[in-house]
């Protein structure tokens, strides 16, 4: 093979790449190639293509379960006889008083390792088994990782060496993720005078046997080899092949550990040579040339000190496990590196760092495949929309600090990013392309919601200069009164704690149900505070028709003539057409010539049917909403667009929704503001019944505004942030990422409020202006078309009284008719 092997290339091998890794065959041949640099090169290229600009690691905390192992690798200093320790197994009490420190540090990985079956070689195993009543190790690693899951927020990973079926089985519902090093596919490494030699559980046929068990059992594995303890190039990429042939067939390993040898004192490799960088180099590129552009590739930090950007210009995309609280107890001599300088190192190389789970994001992203069920809640609340952790105590809607870093990086000036990785080559592109108002596709817009770091500064401030071509320096908002006229509905969406029907009565509030006097007595209220629009929605009440729609408009407009009536969801006017047998376009202007003049846009949710299905299985699906929408702009009835986000959906959905709502905009252009709403946890039924996430991450609810003004650059120039659900550090960052618009004053709030926010029930005009100017802009009070506000209802919105208590009338038996009584006469007439 050798004089085939140095007549073809590097060149032509490289060729042969895909995504997916190269063919066996030519990987064989990498083993006697010596050009390490040109693998380096199309390695790290490969990784790019798959991770972009981010390395990532676990912040975890390392627990030694048991020293004792029935095995004697010649390397190892971890596994220690009964005389040379002081207990056989840490006790439950003692491994949950480390985790619960190493969380109070941010530590969201248990890291259990521990030796080999040790109860089938010493007695002391044995007995102290039994003296805590289990039969065996892993009996007794199941009940501490359950207790760590059930007492902690940190998710255990289990190092549990070679299993059969039922040990897996036993683990699975306590684990997020396990792992076993293959270390190498060579039986030659357990011969005589090699050093796995007397060492029963390092036959290869055994540990590739346990991964595949784990691959059948769907279990996210970690795997990897050992390179320097006496095999050869060509054995190492056989081991590697062996690896990714099992992965191939059960997509279940999630990352490939590539580690070097350190010799060490007391071991009978002692004076063994340690494989130099080069070796280290060269693997990490064969690897990810193997692997592909989407395997995580890792190298441990520990074991090469000061050479780490080298390392990630081979190939690698991940550090593995770092502790801050304990040390590498299988490499003890080699500390943890500290989390800024890795940081500060992994810049160096031109990326950035950040956290992930122990089980990686498109394993957490497919979490219902991939997880026993007693896992499901943990990790989605642990987890982003990309399945990387929400490690930040921000939710929407509640009144807690923005994190700092991402506020940082939103005021950043040039020379604070210089600690950051420079911006990805492909987001400049994405973004130059996007200030030309080029249509973005699908993938692109997920690789813009993927941005973090400088990439996501850069999102930001491309947004942001958008943003003042297009709509200057002023930041405008509407006086307004939201009227919720009754919250009893027979739709059951999921994330919805504001409606009352059968199943909800332990919900917030009690059930209720507006007379015509009441919502009279509001809107005329509200015009004499100022207000120019109302803004009309409610639950489906299931007495409601069509005619009930036009009798509240009748009412508004005998209570308040001038009133702009902002009313009706595409799911009420829906419901609206059905139930009166008409058509969308005739319903809708029956509606107009009531006097409507413009809808929300709420009802959207994410307009993806898949999403859709888990959130809001019985409500209108994306191609209704669509179109009504396109129905009320014929008619001549503008509206503003919505998305609610942060449950269940994935960056897909929300690049759907984008597309699909600036597609229906190049046609109609009727809609005159998109409005992001984060998804408020708190009493969302979908969220207590532990089935979704809690809410995007602060860093996307920002970029949500942000890449929604790079998508519709030229088609919708106003993109609104919600005060109610951001809080006031939210919306001053929102300003600095694209929003030109704070929305309305509101009077009442009912519905977010019901999902569990703190942030009021109105913002008068006053602190809304303060607002905008400590953020360097001008404001702008505003009617519901974008116009300026009449001058006499703004000089009203700013000397307005108190609002009058509400009265919600009890839902006791449901009535269509929403005339007031005096009107109702009429009409009898």
């Amino acid at each position: 093979m050798n004089a085939i092997a140095q007549a073809i290339t590097v060149e032509s091998l490289l060729a042969d790449v895909g995504d997916h890794g190269m063919s066996a065959e030519h990987a064989l041949l990498l083993a006697d190639k010596t050009e390490t640099q040109a693998l380096i090169l199309a390695a790290a290229e490969l990784r790019d293509r798959g991770f972009y600009n981010g390395v990532s690691y676990s912040r975890k905390v390392f627990i030694p379960l048991t020293h004792l192992c029935r095995d004697v690798c010649h390397y190892c200093t971890f596994a220690k006889t009964p005389k040379k320790i002081q207990q056989a197994y840490l006790p439950v009490e003692q491994v949950l008083a480390q985790v619960k420190v190493a969380e109070s540090m941010g530590c969201k990985e248990a890291l259990f390792t521990l030796g080999e079956k040790p109860e089938l070689r010493y007695k002391a195993a044995r007995d102290a088994l039994a003296e805590m009543g289990f039969a065996s190790t892993l009996q007794y690693l199941a009940h501490v990782a359950a207790r760590v899951l059930a007492e902690t927020n940190v998710l255990p990973h289990i190092n549990a060496g070679c299993m059969d079926d039922a040990e897996i089985a036993m683990l699975r519902p306590v684990s997020a993720s396990m792992g076993i090093m293959l270390e190498s596919a060579s039986s030659r490494l357990c011969e005589k005078g090699m050093p796995h030699y007397g060492s029963p559980d390092k036959d290869p046929v055994l540990r590739l046997e346990t991964i595949a068990r784990a691959g059948r059992a769907l279990v996210p594995f970690t795997s990897g080899i050992l390179i320097g303890i006496g095999e050869t190039r060509l054995e190492r990429v056989e081991s590697l092949l062996a690896l990714r042939e099992l992965h191939q067939r059960y997509g279940h390993i999630q990352e490939i550990i590539v580690q070097n040898f350190r010799a060490k004192p007391n071991t009978k490799m002692a004076s063994a040579p340690e494989p130099d960088l080069n070796e280290l180099l060269w693997t990490i590129a064969v690897a990810r040339l193997i692997f592909g552009a989407q395997m995580s590739i890792q190298a441990p930090p520990n074991l090469s000190p000061g050479v780490l950007p080298q390392l990630v210009a081979a190939g690698l995309n991940d550090w593995g496990g770092v502790s801050p609280l304990t040390p590498d107890f299988v490499n003890p001599e080699a500390p943890w590196p500290h989390l800024e300088t890795l940081m500060k190192e992994t810049a160096g190389a031109g990326k950035h760092l950040h956290e992930r789970l122990t089980i990686y994001p498109q394993y957490v992203r497919d979490y219902k495949r991939w997880l026993d069920p007693a896992l499901h809640t943990k990790v989605l609340h642990y987890s982003d929309t990309q399945g990387l952790p929400k490690d930040e105590c921000w939710v929407a809607g509640q009144d807690i600090d923005a994190p700092a870093a991402e506020l940082n990086l939103l005021r950043a000036e040039p020379e604070f990013l210089k600690s950051y990785a420079p911006i990805s080559s492909d987001i400049s592109l994405l973004l130059e392309r996007a200030l030309r108002a080029e249509a973005l596709s699908e993938n692109d817009i997920v690789r813009l919601f993927s941005a973090r770091g400088s990439d996501f500064s850069a999102v930001c401030r491309a947004a942001d200069q958008l943003r003042q071509q297009r709509c200057g320096e002023q930041v405008s908002y509407v006086v307004t009164r939201n009227i919720n006229y009754t919250n009893v509905c027979y739709f059951k969406c999921q994330f919805c704690a504001f409606s009352k029907g059968k199943l909800s009565e332990n919900l917030r509030g009690r059930p209720y149900d507006l007379s015509g006097e009441e919502i009279s007595r509001r809107a005329l209220e509200a015009w004499q505070r100022g207000a120019s629009e109302v803004c009309m929605q409610g639950g489906i009440h299931p007495e409601y028709t069509g005619q009930t729609y036009l009798d509240i408009v009748a009412t508004l407009r005998a209570a308040t003539p001038d009133m702009h009536i902002h009313a009706f969801s595409p799911l009420e006017v829906w419901q609206g057409a059905e139930t009166l047998g008409l058509d969308l376009e005739t319903y809708l202007q029956r509606l107009k010539e009531a006097g409507l003049h413009t809808l929300p846009g709420t009802a959207a949710e994410v307009l993806d049917d898949e999403v859709r299905a888990v959130l809001c299985p019985d409500k209108i699906n994306t191609e209704q909403w669509l179109a009504v929408m396109a129905a009320a702009h014929k008619v001549g009835l503008r509206s503003t667009a919505t998305i609610m986000y942060g449950h269940v959906d994935n960056y897909q959905s929300w690049a759907r929704h984008l597309l699909r709502v600036r597609r229906l905009q190049s046609q109609t252009g009727g809609f005159t503001e998109f409005v992001p709403l984060p998804f408020v946890p708190a009493e969302a039924p979908i969220y207590l019944k532990g089935k979704s996430r809690r809410g995007p991450s602060f860093r996307e609810a920002v970029l949500m505004h942000a890449v929604a003004r790079l998508v519709f650059n030229g088609l919708i120039d106003n993109i609104q942030a919600s005060w109610v659900k951001m809080g006031e550090q939210g919306v001053e960052a929102l300003l600095n990422a694209g929003v030109n618009d704070l929305g309305g004053t509101l009077m009442n709030e009912t519905i977010t409020r019901a999902a569990g926010a703190v942030h009021g029930q109105e913002t008068a005009p006053e602190i809304m202006e303060a607002r905008i100017r400590r953020a360097g802009r001008v404001p702008f009070q505003r009617n519901t078309l974008y116009g300026a506000a009449d001058p006499l209802q703004s000089q009203r919105s700013r000397v307005a009284a108190p609002l009058a208590d509400v009265v919600n009338t009890p839902a006791h038996k449901y009535e269509r008719n929403k005339l007031t009584r005096a009107e109702g006469l009429i009409a009898v007439e």
